[in-house]
């Protein structure tokens, strides 16, 4: 029997407090210890429990979900899942609210709230699950390594016009955000190419990339059909949308549509890796990072298969470590490393290429 993980709901909302009640409820590995309707409330909980995981909202009266995370992970740090309206403004707060050390996000439906969190019961149960299960040291140290990690604002406009010769798939999920970050922040102006999967729900994979952009010295957009794969760029899979990496003569592309879910998730790592593998063959290089689930390891056995070369987060660095580990059992993986070794080395393989 698999360990039942407890969880506090922290939402000002009665019906979502009770649709997601209804919901875990109805899981047998988990459990809802407590609900609260403010985080002042949710203090109050915390004095005579220990929930594995906390869901919380970030638009709530008395004190928003930032502030309440923030003092959260400063003092007793708990994994949290952020449950944010699928709106712009909620989009930027579950954003913001990663790099403050949640674990995930999950989009809240404004209109026909109880009905939609109910369809999308079962992934809210695994997302919840892993979050319970996830490192939460990993995001603290994850969080030390950035606030010491300052990269200069480049004097001149990013150039984005350079097609390149090397391709730099990467892939991740829960906690990837932030590991994400930390690699794309050490990446230099003339950095090949980058495409990106990152299981996040649409609306906010548009903040996320914007929020990406202002920070690093390469240019950072949230991917659109047709874009080209140039140097010194990173392009992120919208959500609720594929991305494939293709070549026109001796050019690389995108191509952004929308499909059958592919290990339940769409964006998939498989899809934009197994792509790459086709299409950019020896001249790329995989990364798999943290996060549930098994997708993108396929994908990264047919870009080793085709001359890619590979790379896996290590465990102790992982939030959650599922889908490297899924690449790694496949044998896919020429090297496993530490998050903050990862940029260094895609770089170094570059250089080879």
């Amino acid at each position: 029997m698999a360990k039942v993980s407890k969880i506090l709901i922290v939402d000002d909302s009665l019906l979502v407090r009770q649709s997601l009640n209804e919901i875990f409820s109805a899981d047998p590995e988990l459990e809802v210890v407590g609900m609260a309707s403010d985080p002042y409330e949710a203090a109050q909980e915390l004095k005579r429990l220990v929930p594995d995981v906390i869901t919380l909202d970030i638009e709530m009266p008395k004190m928003n979900g930032i502030t309440f995370l923030k003092k959260l992970m400063n003092q007793h740090p708990i994994p949290v899942v952020i449950i944010s309206t699928l709106t712009q403004e909620g989009s930027k707060g579950a954003v913001k609210a990663l790099e403050y050390g949640a674990v995930d996000v999950v989009g809240k439906p404004k209109v026909n709230t109880r009905d939609l969190l109910h369809q999308d019961a079962m992934e809210l149960c695994r997302k919840i699950k892993a979050a319970a299960r996830s490192n939460v040291n990993a995001i603290m140290a994850q969080r030390k390594f950035m606030s010491t990690f300052n990269v200069p604002k480049p004097e001149t406009q990013k150039q984005t016009f350079d097609y390149t010769h090397t391709v730099i798939a990467m892939g991740a999920s829960t906690g990837g955000t932030e590991a994400l970050r930390t690699i794309l922040k050490q990446m230099p102006q003339d950095c090949p190419g980058i495409v990106i999967v990152q299981h996040m729900p649409e609306v906010f994979t548009k903040q996320f990339a914007d929020r990406l952009n202002m920070e690093c010295q390469i240019s950072v957009k949230e991917a659109t059909n047709g874009d080209a794969v140039v140097k010194g760029q990173a392009l992120i899979a919208p959500g609720n949308m594929h991305m494939l990496l293709k070549k026109q003569a001796t050019n690389y592309y995108v191509e952004v549509k929308a499909g059958p879910l592919v290990n339940r998730h769409m964006p998939s790592v498989d899809v934009l890796f197994k792509s790459t593998a086709r299409y950019a063959r020896g001249h790329a290089v995989g990364v798999i990072l943290t996060g549930m689930g098994k997708d993108g390891a396929q994908g990264m056995f047919e870009m080793k298969n085709e001359g890619a070369h590979t790379i896996a987060q290590d465990e102790s660095t992982s939030v959650v470590f599922g889908m490297p580990k899924e690449a790694i059992k496949l044998g896919t993986v020429d090297e496993v490393l530490p998050l903050h070794r990862i940029a260094e080395a895609m770089l170094k393989q570059v250089k080879l290429n």
